[in-house]
């Protein structure tokens, strides 16, 4: 870079920039490199246990998220076995977006949520198999401020629609499986967003944990945080059992309880 300074400024104005920029190549030189969290986060949500990448499990997530509050992740299970899977946005408040726990039966190949992605960040997809052996894969997200985002909603509107859900059906392109998808209305409130009107922020209020079943058997539960996007929604694979219904039960940080069932179309 070429460098033109006026001449009225040389040569003591000459000497003034040299010492600026020797400055400033200094400080670039001791900042510190940016700290990784993954090794701590590993240690602490799965005790330090050896993770291997050998595709068992497969994220799918964008490079560049369209909206920083509503990311799509999809989690493939390619592996027989996997009873958990986990999705941890590293550089997250909460990292820990979701914890899904799969019915021994249930056959469930993928499921698919949206985030919240606070800035530049690696996201792990782990599972789990029943021995214990975790797998993962790792994307990195360009986005920022999904945390803080405002709400979509009217804060009022979305009170009065709380925990209201629906159920689709989609026909699946896997050999004896059924596709789903549950949407659950709630604003999922992170802590972090501010209210427009009176400038404090609105408290942490989010789904925390859902079970969902066709019948009587688990097809699977999620343990969530604030990473998870306002209106939760959950679309999956699973092998039906010839249950009739599917149920969904979803719990919030404020003690709410939110139950639904619908019929499941061609149930045998």
């Amino acid at each position: 870079m070429k460098i033109v300074v006026p001449r009225r400024w040389r040569p003591a104005g000459l000497l003034c920039v040299v010492l600026m920029l020797g400055a400033l190549d200094g400080a670039l030189a001791q900042a510190p490199a940016p700290v990784d969290p993954w090794p701590d986060l590993a240690r602490d949500l799965f005790q330090g246990r050896a993770i291997v990448n050998d595709g068992s499990v497969v994220l799918e997530a964008p490079v560049r998220a369209e909206d920083a509050a509503i990311v799509p992740m999809t989690l493939r299970l390619k592996a027989a076995g996997l009873r958990r899977a986990t999705l941890v946005v590293d550089q997250n408040p909460m990292p820990m977006a979701a914890a899904f726990t799969f019915g021994e039966t249930a056959g469930v190949t993928f499921i698919s949520t949206r985030v919240r992605v606070n800035s530049y960040t690696n996201v792990h997809a782990v599972g789990e198999t029943g021995d214990g052996a975790l797998h993962a894969q790792v994307k990195f997200v360009k986005a920022a401020g999904g945390c803080s985002a405002p709400a979509v909603k009217n804060m009022d509107e979305a009170a009065s629609h709380l925990g209201q859900m629906k159920y689709r059906e989609f026909k699946s392109g896997e050999s004896g499986h059924r596709e789903a998808q549950i949407m659950i209305r709630h604003p999922n409130n992170s802590g972090m967003q501010m209210d427009q009107l009176t400038h404090l922020y609105i408290p942490a209020h989010y789904i925390d944990k859902v079970v969902v079943r066709q019948g009587d058997t688990l097809i699977f539960s999620m343990e969530g945080g604030i990473s998870l996007s306002e209106d939760p929604n959950f679309r999956f694979s699973y092998a039906p059992n010839g249950a009739k219904t599917i149920s969904v039960e979803a719990h919030d940080t404020k003690g709410n309880v939110f139950k639904q069932e619908w019929p499941i179309g061609d149930a045998s």
